[in-house]
């Protein structure tokens, strides 16, 4: 079944997932409020992450950095100069665009009109631009080359390429000038390196060790209309991983596995999963690639695995006039870390896992839309519904309700027919319902019914929770 994006949209709307932000005063572009389910789903993504990050790794310990930093930081990082976006303006519809994704899409243009040896050329010229000492004017000449026209006026009626930085400004202090200018930060991985030392001292760590964090990011986005895949205020998981010199391919390796299998373990189908090599290294790293997965907008970036060399404790150590330096008590020697990096986002693994989960199957002539989480992910495990509100059932199912509540999040629900409420919780995700019926009252039994077969058997009341567990430790995902 092909997913669209308007249907995922929808279902965040109406289920309590996702919100457009300050949507009563008309909302404000590419930010975005979770509802009750999508802030349980993105507790959940936090916590498997953190638990596979931090707890199953001895010599992995976290961390969580202010969001303001001094300034000197992102002159250092590289982000003052070159943390920007090549943006075109249509002059007729006066809609912004970005060059590279201008030229992205004529080159799938190309691929679909079967001129592949063309669409390969441009593709070549398009990331020689873009490592370009003038990326602009590169990117401006491709647009005029090929005569890329508006997506949206269809005019040819451009101005010029340039550059935009993407990070926010703000001030501290009472005055407002340019000795006050902050930024709110447009990554995580910054306030990981200048605590490289605090960290490493503090939880006496030896290379090879990482740092994690998971926290807030910010950047001023002009072009994004792709729901929460990229918004202004956004959140990443990061880890940081030093290693020695010449140790860092072995790491890079053994990253690229784990990684992948954590996608899996939370659910995601192996079938929607891919590598994306990188066509072109970034000037620091020696080695990069990233987890892609295909959303209703095609293919897309959700985490990079990147061998970043010394380049950060570097610059850090130029910058602040501070040694980066790490002494190695085993060889005798002193050198500043290579660092191997893993960076996901929290909001596009919250996409994924909607649009991963999402189906549309018809039941009895009805249509079922239901989202098969892994239990593990789903934001309600269990709920609990007597079936009708009298004959002591409520009271029954209320029991049943606290036993679960100890362990699992549960929701009850007494109101409407009992297949409506099987379909409501199908929409929420919910892998499994317990109902309190007639039968019961007579024998201590209970339905229990489960979300992806719609199975539905009885088991003793005192036996649900064990029941509930047992389920999922043997849960499979489907393909």
């Amino acid at each position: 079944m092909s997913v669209q994006l308007d249907s995922i949209i929808s279902l965040s709307k109406r289920r309590g997932f996702i919100f457009q932000s300050s949507e009563i005063y008309g909302g404000l572009g590419a930010t975005y409020d979770y509802g009750p389910l999508g802030v349980e789903l993105k507790r959940n993504v936090k916590e498997s992450w953190w638990r596979e990050m931090v707890y199953r790794h001895d010599n992995i310990e976290g961390v969580d950095a202010a969001i303001l930093m001094h300034p000197t930081v992102w002159k250092a990082s590289g982000h003052v100069d070159a943390f920007s976006d090549p943006l075109i303006d249509d002059k007729q519809s006066k809609n912004r665009y970005r060059a590279d994704q201008l030229i992205e899409g004529h080159i799938d243009r190309l691929k679909k009109k079967g001129k592949d040896d063309k669409a390969e050329d441009v593709h070549q010229r398009l990331v020689a631009a873009l490592h370009a000492d003038e990326p602009a004017k590169e990117l401006y000449q491709i647009i005029m080359d090929e005569e890329i026209r508006s997506p949206d006026s269809g005019a040819f009626d451009w101005t010029e390429v340039r550059q935009f930085n993407l990070m926010f400004t703000t001030h501290v202090g009472p005055v407002a000038d340019q000795e006050s200018v902050v930024y709110l930060r447009p990554e995580t991985a910054q306030g990981i390196f200048v605590n490289f030392h605090n960290v490493r001292e503090t939880a006496r760590l030896q290379v090879p060790f990482g740092i994690a964090q998971i926290g807030k990011a910010f950047r001023n986005e002009i072009v994004a209309r792709q729901f929460i895949f990229r918004m202004r205020e956004f959140e990443q998981m990061e880890m940081q991983y030093f290693v020695k010199p010449g140790d860092q391919m072995e790491a890079y390796e053994e990253w690229r596995e784990k990684r992948l299998a954590w996608h899996h373990g939370i659910g995601v189908r192996k079938s929607k999963l891919r590598w994306k090599e990188h066509d072109k290294l970034a000037h620091y790293a020696d080695a990069a690639v990233d987890v892609a997965y295909e959303f209703p907008i095609g293919w897309q970036e959700v985490e990079g695995i990147h061998s970043r060399t010394d380049y950060d404790l570097s610059r850090h150590q130029e910058y602040s006039g501070k040694k980066m330096e790490y002494f190695d008590p085993q060889s005798n020697e002193r050198f500043i870390p290579y660092v191997v990096e893993t960076s996901i986002g929290l909001d596009r693994t919250v996409l994924m896992l909607i649009c991963d989960a999402y189906r549309e199957e018809e039941v009895n002539g009805e249509k079922r839309t239901v989202l098969k989480f892994h239990p593990g992910m789903a934001p309600i495990t269990t709920a609990v519904l007597p079936l009708v509100k009298k004959d002591g059932m409520p009271e029954v199912a209320h029991q049943i309700e606290d036993d679960l509540r100890g362990r699992y999040n549960t929701f009850y629900d007494e109101k409407g027919a009992i297949g409506r409420r099987y379909r409501r919780m199908d929409e929420a995700g919910t892998p499994f319902c317990i109902t309190v019926d007639g039968q019961t009252l007579e024998d201590d039994t209970v339905t229990l019914r489960e979300r992806d077969s719609m199975e539905q058997v009885r088991i003793d009341k005192s036996r649900v929770v064990e029941a509930v567990t047992d389920r999922i430790s043997n849960w499979e995902a489907a393909e």
